[in-house]
């Protein structure tokens, strides 16, 4: 069985990547516009801006940050840069997680083996993915400590999956769901809840026979919700939807920071819990978002609430975390949404006031930095 090196990493560090999606000023359509404009951007943002799995997405991701000011300060330094290089394309970038009514048909795939393999194997499905995500990686001391904070936090990710929906409509249908990106993604094979692992040598065994069966080719083949991120030294967290405010996703980068790191610490120690309950809790925060059930087994936030209250009580218990890293300015933004709603409510909100889905996007693009 190969050894899986874990690279070195500062704990609780963290690197933080946002999928934009690329869109025609005019029309607010998803377009192929995303090769054109990495290849316009600054030399001093080059490094930080990168392809994804269709062309009309565009990631964006910082660099090793101590804390969630860095995390703002880098993308602060050179998101309105690539903002700028599209809009002289005639594009803009909008922060969703689903586009409301564009067709995949439409879709342009990106260059590269890697994407031909993945859509020659998914088919319909893969075709059907034009999702974007919020990805946020925390360093870990050590691999063990890694595993650990994958099995923990698997309890409470439907929390931050429900705090940060935004994606409701799909192909310009409301699909009934405040995250029906999560529906999308868990036709992935290899998405989705990863289940626990219990030992850094129980994870090797894992990726060993995936590999020596041909079902994987290599690490990053495994979509899971939230997985080791060998090559970094870090654990990376993939469950949320992208939120459609920058003071949201800085947010939740801040409240993943503090709970991988209260695990790490022991605050809970992690156990198996049964599986139809984290995907009952995940259904519900995909489905009702803040206002769906949540089931803590641990009884650490207690023992049944709504999604949102389990988040207000989530903020509370982790305050020492969040005061030792400094984030308690940026975990108002929870309060906000708890107070104001989500993406996907404010999305709702204005097309129930009469807007169309191109009027609704102007609107909360134009929100962004608030």
């Amino acid at each position: 069985m190969a050894v899986i090196d874990f690279a070195d990493s500062r704990p609780y560090t963290l690197g933080v990547e946002l999928e934009f999606q690329v869109l025609a000023e005019e029309s607010m359509d998803l377009v192929p516009g995303a090769p054109a404009i990495i290849g316009a951007v600054p030399e001093f943002c080059r490094d930080r801006v990168a392809p994804e799995f269709l062309q009309s997405i565009l990631e964006v991701q910082t660099g090793i940050c101590d804390s969630v000011d860095q995390v703002a300060e880098q993308f602060r330094s050179f998101i309105p840069a690539v903002e700028e290089v599209a809009r002289r394309q005639g594009r803009l970038l909008f922060s969703a997680s689903l586009h409301p009514f564009a067709e995949p048909a439409d879709q342009v795939l990106s260059a590269g083996e890697r994407y031909l393999r993945i859509m020659d194997e998914l088919q319909y499905v893969g075709r059907q993915f034009i999702s974007q995500g919020l990805h946020v990686h925390v360093g870990m001391a050590d691999r063990e400590t890694a595993i650990r904070v994958c099995d923990g936090i698997q309890i409470y990710l439907p929390i931050l999956l429900g705090l940060s929906t935004s994606s409701p409509y799909f192909r310009g249908d409301d699909t009934g769901l405040c995250s029906y990106r999560t529906k999308l993604f868990e036709a992935l094979p290899m998405a989705g809840i990863a289940g626990f692992i219990g030992s850094w040598q129980g994870y090797e065994e894992e990726i060993a026979m995936l590999r020596g069966r041909g079902i994987i080719r290599e690490v990053r083949d495994l979509w899971w919700d939230v997985r080791p991120s060998p090559r970094f030294g870090t654990v990376e967290v993939r469950a949320c939807d992208l939120p459609s405010r920058f003071s949201e996703v800085m947010a939740l980068a801040g409240l993943i920071q503090a709970l991988a790191a209260a695990i790490a610490e022991g605050h809970p120690r992690p156990q198996p819990v049964s599986p139809q309950l984290l995907q009952w809790n995940k259904w519900q925060a995909a489905r009702h978002g803040l206002k769906g059930q949540f089931v803590d087994p641990l009884g650490l936030l207690g023992s049944t609430a709504t999604v949102g209250r389990a988040a207000a009580r989530m903020v509370e218990v982790l305050s020492p975390w969040i005061d030792r890293f400094g984030s308690g300015h940026w975990l108002t933004g929870i309060v906000s949404i708890l107070e104001h709603g989500t993406g996907a409510e404010r999305q709702r909100a204005l097309v129930a006031r009469g807007a169309d889905f191109r009027e609704m996007i102007r609107t909360l693009q134009g929100e962004y930095w608030l």
